[in-house]
């Protein structure tokens, strides 16, 4: 922020489609857009893991 009276904000990235297929734009995505999650895979295998279990008799 060059401006130090500037606010900050955020903005989604650029969207395609409408209504039920709106979706962010691939190509304009980048690595400052999303989060860092990297127990990602590890919390899904656990979940999934547990819904199994749920399912055994």
């Amino acid at each position: 922020m060059s401006d130090p009276r500037d606010r900050a904000t955020s903005r989604p990235p650029p969207t395609l489609g409408e209504g039920c297929v709106r979706r962010y734009d691939p190509d304009e995505l980048s690595e400052d857009d999303g989060t860092e999650f990297p127990g990602a895979e590890e919390l899904w295998r656990k979940v999934q893991e547990e819904e199994e279990k749920k399912k055994a008799p």
